[in-house]
């Protein structure tokens, strides 16, 4: 099983102007850890989600979601508070951008769980769930203790500067999380903000947009791959969905474990980072975060 921990929230996407002075909002399911957790799902991995989920109306649709993907929720803890909004902006070229409503919501009252079951075999984190207090200290608690009992770990930071109030403060507080990664998935975006691509976990995957992605390795392995060629209708979701690939793909040759990773040869990565972009076009020929199925990938 693989658990993946962090924030879910609705996302309100803009739709072609019918007459009026502002777009009308779609609300759809999302959140950087969520739709991981779906696209892991629909991958046929079993999956588990660790968070806090309010008891509201997006809540409840959360939690189907989770479930229409047979991710197992036995670890989300509920709430009263509501749900956390993202307003998405999307380019001309489909990239999308966010505006954050946040404030006192479930999301961010997330506590530390028991350990995690014996049957999990890799833990993954990121986005706003590491940034908002109080939650981001439960949850990098979370990444610390099961990293520190051999879990092997992924984060994506997913930056979202609005929500940072001290840069500084969150690059030295990301500096200290990297002790305890096994494989840091970042954005060019991400890595710009942050001052350049970190050393320290076994692998660093960096997804390039129409560029493709690059993987470095520890045992000195570095392999690029094109982007899959699609008709891009917005890319919100594509990171989440490089993620649940990777995941996936790892754990279908057995690689989840920091040594197995370092084993990996070129060819292998090769095989690994296609897949993600397969899998990543597949999202950004749809609008929202519609993670692919597998035969849709294959």
């Amino acid at each position: 099983m693989i658990v993946v921990a962090g924030e879910s929230l609705i996302d309100l996407v803009p739709q072609p102007a019918a007459g009026g002075p502002l777009p009308p909002l779609l609300p759809r399911l999302g959140g950087g850890p969520y739709n991981t957790a779906v696209a892991l799902g629909r991958l046929g991995t079993p999956t588990a989600f660790c968070s806090r989920v309010s008891t509201d109306a997006f809540g409840v649709a959360l939690l189907d979601g989770l479930r229409s993907a047979r991710v197992d929720t036995s670890l989300v803890q509920r709430g009263p508070e509501p749900t956390t909004l993202a307003v998405a902006s999307v380019g001309s070229d489909g990239s999308a951008g966010y505006g954050f409503y946040a404030q006192g919501t479930a999301d961010r009252l997330f506590e530390l769980p028991p350990q995690l079951p014996p049957s999990a075999r890799a833990l993954a984190l990121g986005t706003c769930s590491l940034v908002l207090e109080p939650g981001a200290s439960a949850y990098e608690a979370l990444l610390r203790r099961e990293a520190d009992r051999g879990v092997f770990t992924l984060l994506d930071p997913n930056i979202r500067p609005p929500l940072i109030p001290d840069a500084d403060a969150y690059r030295a507080r990301f500096a200290g999380w990297l002790p305890y990664v096994s494989l840091l998935k970042l954005s060019e975006e991400d890595a710009r903000w942050l001052g350049g691509v970190p050393r320290g976990p076994a692998a660093v995957v960096v997804t390039r947009g129409a560029d493709g992605l690059t993987v470095r390795t520890r045992a000195g392995v570095e392999v690029s791959v094109p982007a899959t060629p699609v008709d891009v209708v917005d890319t919100i979701g594509a990171g989440d969905t490089v993620n649940a690939a990777l995941l996936h793909r790892l754990g279908a040759i057995d690689a989840l474990s920091e040594r197995a990773l370092n084993a990996l040869d070129a060819g292998q990565w090769r095989d690994i980072l296609g897949f993600a972009a397969r899998a990543a076009a597949v999202t950004c020929s749809r609008p929202g975060a519609e993670p692919p199925y597998e035969a849709e990938v294959r």
